[in-house]
């Protein structure tokens, strides 16, 4: 068994296409998977149910993003700290809890449902890492990323879609969720598998992109101090990218009842797929390109250009110019390939512009962390300050603010990259 591992990985290390597809199946479906035992509750509505004067689904969403919030700032140190031999065991572990919370939530009164997602979001939040860290670091960093990245897009619609499939044959919106996973666990064993026989970044991996090692505290302190300004408008980019991500995708369902589609599971996976194709190729031809510091240069004019997309195509459907469908699909691009190019592309070419040994876990758990929060403070003010707002008309709301944010934010971003570099 050991002896045709060994072979797999040399095979692997010595055939590049062959890894890429490898390392990117394996990246894809273990990710899709995640998804599976944290988004198919977002498919049910709970009509006029609430939680402490909240209102029901808005409680849950905020309870699993606090705790997915909180594995973020536990993923700052445990994922940039994790050694690459116990990575199969902590996804197995992490994946064990979440599901536990499903059964729990099926099995349990409604109320205790808010607790339940919040144990349910704990682990998930580390998972991004622990399979990044198998893509990070190698010449072709950018196409995995997109192939796991799409994920964003792809699988939380199938898992929307598989949910209200199972809604439509009766199955109840607190057991749902927990069928879901368990209909995908043979899968996340084959991925966690596939990923286990992926070999390490080459010699002219870490020659092109810099080594990645695990970062202690004292490591992560003086290289967050060295280049805090860089680091402050990544954060803040991503915190504002999140916002609206986790409205688009958590409330889906409403925001497409709003734009006058009823009981179309279908509509999910319809207006995902041309928004995953338009991100794969709007982002993974950048992966051609050798120089770090050129390549970073164009993925922060494409997250301008994201912010421009998102400001205008809100605008034109407003004005009747574009059509709900086609407005979400130009607007989901918008919106994700930014998204995706903060979701670890920008901070592996940030680190080979830097020339520094640091690893992208730590810069992803950072934003990240900080990223949810704002989701859970944007919910409670949506639930308690724009209650009588639509979920409609408070995504448009959202849209424009975020553009004109990430518009700004990704040119000041270039320019405090270009001091630090100088100042290095």
């Amino acid at each position: 068994m050991n002896k045709a591992k060994g072979l797999l990985r040399t095979y692997l290390a010595q055939h590049e296409w062959a890894l890429i597809s490898w390392a990117g199946g394996a990246a894809f479906l273990s990710y899709c998977c995640m998804y599976m035992f944290r988004k198919p509750y977002t498919a049910a509505i709970f009509a006029g149910e609430d939680w402490l004067g909240i209102d029901y689904k808005i409680a849950l969403v905020i309870a699993q993003v606090i705790g997915y919030a909180l594995s973020k700032f536990l993923g700052i140190k445990l994922i940039s700290e994790l050694k690459p031999e116990r990575r199969v065991l902590f996804f197995l572990g992490l994946i064990g809890i979440a599901f536990f919370a499903l059964v729990g939530f099926a099995f349990s009164p409604a109320y205790l449902g808010v607790v339940w997602l919040l144990l349910n979001g704990l682990p998930l939040g580390m998972i991004w890492g622990i399979v990044f860290s198998y893509l990070e670091g190698r010449k072709w960093t950018e196409i995995l990323t997109v192939i796991i990245s799409v994920n964003f897009i792809f699988s939380s619609g199938l898992a929307k879609s598989i949910g209200s499939y199972l809604l439509g044959l009766g199955i109840s919106e607190y057991n749902m969720p927990m069928m879901v996973g368990l209909l995908f666990l043979p899968l996340l064993y084959l991925s966690l598998w596939m990923l286990g026989q992926i070999p390490p970044p080459s010699p002219q991996d870490v020659q092109l992109r810099q080594q990645r090692l695990p970062m202690n505290g004292q490591q992560r302190f003086a290289f967050f101090k060295k280049y805090a300004v860089p680091i402050g408008c990544f954060i803040i980019l991503y915190l504002l990218l999140t916002i609206v991500r986790d409205i688009r995708d958590n409330f889906a369902v409403e925001l497409w009842t709003g734009l006058g589609f009823v009981d179309r599971p279908d509509i999910f996976i319809t207006t995902e797929v041309p928004v995953t194709l338009l991100v794969f190729f709007g982002i993974g031809f950048t992966a051609f390109i050798k120089s770090n510091k050129k390549a970073l240069g164009i993925n922060l004019f494409l997250t301008f250009l994201g912010g421009l997309t998102l400001i205008l195509t809100t605008w034109l459907f407003q004005q009747q110019y574009l059509s709900p469908t086609l407005w979400m699909i130009i607007s989901g691009a918008g919106l994700f390939i930014p998204y995706i190019l903060f979701n670890g592309i920008i901070f592996d070419r940030f680190i080979g512009v830097l020339s520094v040994t640091a690893n992208v876990g730590f810069l992803m758990y950072l934003s990240d962390a900080f990223g949810y929060l704002g989701s859970v403070a944007v919910l409670l003010w949506k639930n308690f300050g724009q209650a009588d707002i639509s979920w409609l008309s408070f995504y448009i709301q959202l849209c424009y603010v975020a553009g004109v944010v990430v518009v700004v934010l990704s040119v000041l971003s270039g320019w405090a990259i270009r001091q630090s570099v100088e100042q290095s």
